[in-house]
């Protein structure tokens, strides 16, 4: 021990002659500015993700439904309810808020005598600090638990690629995806928004774990196209991710492709334990291999049941093959999918049209039920003068024979009418046709729809032009001008307005101002239609159809005609993430169905 060390107490004999400190008012005393006070939340702000009750380490927080507040698409409907009996002030929950709309206040006085009331709702519960500027928030800049800015995804230059039908993007890195996977608070508020209702979060964990095959077990609970989703999904899950609020949204697609690109073929069943299933003597029939029907053969025959799909084309995938280009889907990765969904005993029968080769009422005699998920195969004409003309084509059409590997008309100036995905699809696939060919690109996509209303994704606009495409959006197609039996150009008028007051399809234009794109070929991609001719008449009496003529189903996708199951596309629109949901839904109705009839 030093002489110091034995000093020290005595050096505290000088303050015995200091007057003490009195605070005569304690209960008006303010705190300092940043003084970890009372809870304030914001609850207009707030999504009720439940982070800050996830952080909680004293169980301080709980998420509790609030009256008035509405669960929807990016909001659970909850609010965190502090007890402070537990709270310690530690301001975690602040920290980690996604949408900075939990704070404190620096307000520390609150006396009353019933212990209850020390359990409220900040935001709901009214209370004096409610409107106090001082107080703890998250500090900015530079204060984050979790990286604001997304791992960027490695692309291909435009000049790589605008010749060339190779895919694009070339995937995350382990080192990637881990840092990606790492911004990930695991809130959940993506999986109500996903068709599918996917364990994003778990899976996203198993990415930043490095247990791959847990992640991939994981996707496969929900979704059996995960090589295909991982790089064409919609990814609405990512428009309500809660990090979004005050970042970048996390990179949920491009996780779900890194788990998926991660296992080897051989590897799946193995991984996820699906050799000798049992077969309990049923027959399934399937029309179409698109999402819907792949999505519905795979699980129905988890349960055991012998199932065939019945596919027009020479090969698997529906629209995810013959309406999307390569090089944002190539055509392996469908295969690596379909494959193993071929192995666990399905069958595909092929170049057969139901209702042409086969009949609908020839499968209901030999199966025991039968799901139609038949797409929107069909496009969709303006009707306007000229469209008739033998160089006016559907984009449905011309992607199909592109995948089909048949040389297609390419013109030197083509003008594409719509503004959704497979419009720019077809803009990008003829502009890389044209590269090739010509050597240069001339291709114009026009819609009805301004920029900022597009349904395309942002990212399909903005790559459209990288690769020399024009997008010239806000204006409506009036008539083809033809001379000489030649196309000249498209002729059309400003779009002001694409709906009305109540959100209908009612465009109105100003006629004064008018455009002339000059063209040789114009390509339609306004929309899809369904063919469901195959389904006969007496068929269709036994069944409901809504005032747009789309079959009604129940929430199993089972029609009137309780046998006959529909999904997919005719059902929901073109989306790939809801055919597979939808497809799951309804092999779970068909096996409910056929047990409750046995």
């Amino acid at each position: 021990m030093k002489l110091k060390d034995i000093l020290s107490p005595f050096t505290a004999w000088k303050h015995v002659v200091r007057e003490p400190v009195t605070i005569k008012d304690p209960f008006s005393r303010e705190g300092a500015d940043r003084y970890r006070g009372f809870h304030k939340n914001d609850i207009e702000t707030c999504i009720g993700c439940g982070t800050c009750e996830d952080i909680c380490q004293n169980a301080a927080i709980d998420m509790v439904p609030v009256e008035g507040i509405e669960t929807k698409d990016g909001d659970s409907g909850l609010r965190p309810q502090i007890d402070y009996g537990r709270c310690c002030w530690c301001a975690l929950c602040v920290d980690v808020c996604t949408t900075n709309s939990l704070s404190l206040s620096n307000h520390f006085t609150w006396v009353d005598e019933d212990a209850d009331v020390f359990r409220f709702i900040p935001g709901v519960d009214k209370k004096d600090w409610d409107n106090e500027e001082r107080g703890w928030k998250k500090p900015e800049p530079n204060y984050e638990l979790y990286e604001k800015e997304r791992v960027p995804m490695r692309e291909l230059h435009p000049e790589e690629r605008d010749k060339s039908f190779i895919e694009m993007v070339k995937g995350y890195s382990k080192e990637e995806a881990e840092r990606e996977a790492d911004r990930c608070v695991e809130c959940g508020i993506c999986i109500a928004t996903c068709p599918a209702h996917m364990g994003i979060p778990e899976y996203i964990k198993a990415v930043r774990e490095d247990n791959i095959e847990e992640g991939f077990k994981k996707l496969y609970e929900t979704n059996p196209l995960p090589e295909i989703c991982g790089r064409i999904c919609t990814h609405k899950c990512e428009t309500v991710c809660s990090v979004g609020h005050t970042g970048d949204p996390l990179s949920i697609r491009w996780l779900k492709r890194y788990i998926a690109d991660q296992v080897e073929s051989e590897d799946y069943k193995n991984i996820l334990g699906t050799d000798g299933i049992e077969n309990n003597g049923k027959k399934i029939a399937i029309i179409g291999s698109g999402p819907s029907g792949l999505s519905a053969a795979h699980y129905l025959a988890l349960m055991g049941y012998q199932v065939k799909i019945f596919e027009a084309f020479d090969k698997a995938g529906g629209m995810m093959r013959y309406g999307i280009p390569e090089y944002r889907l190539p055509y392996d990765q469908i295969d690596k999918d379909i494959n193993y969904i071929l192995s666990l005993g399905v069958e595909i029968q092929y170049n057969t049209k139901v209702g042409k080769d086969v009949s609908l009422a020839d499968l209901e005699k030999e199966y025991d039920a039968v799901f139609a998920g038949t797409g929107l195969h069909l496009g969709r004409s303006t009707r306007i003068p000229g469209s008739d003309h033998e160089n006016v084509y559907f984009a449905t059409d011309l992607l199909r024979e592109i995948t089909q590997g048949k040389e297609i008309h390419v013109a030197e100036k083509i003008v594409v009418i719509g503004g959704g995905n497979v419009a720019m699809d077809i803009t990008r696939s003829l502009a890389r046709l044209q590269n090739q060919k010509y050597g240069k690109v001339d291709v114009t996509a026009t819609s009805l729809e301004s920029e900022d209303i597009m349904p395309a994704d942002r990212e399909e606009i903005v790559e459209s032009r990288e690769e020399k495409a024009i997008v010239d959006p806000g204006w409506g197609p009036t008539s083809i001008e033809i001379e000489n039996n030649k196309i000249k150009g498209l002729h059309v008028q400003k779009c002001t307005s694409v709906f009305d007051e109540e959100g209908r399809f009612n465009p109105k234009f100003d006629e004064s101002q008018t455009k002339f794109f000059e063209a040789d070929m114009i390509v339609e991609s306004i929309g899809q239609g369904m063919d469901i001719e195959y389904i006969s008449k007496d068929i269709r009496e036994q069944m409901e159809f809504d005032p747009r003529g789309r079959i009604i189903v129940d929430d199993y996708f089972q029609s009137g005609a309780k046998w006959l199951f529909v999904g997919g596309d005719i059902i929901q629109g073109p989306d790939v993430i809801h055919g597979i949901a939808n497809g799951h839904r309804a092999a779970i109705g068909i096996d409910k169905y056929l047990n409750e009839k046995a």
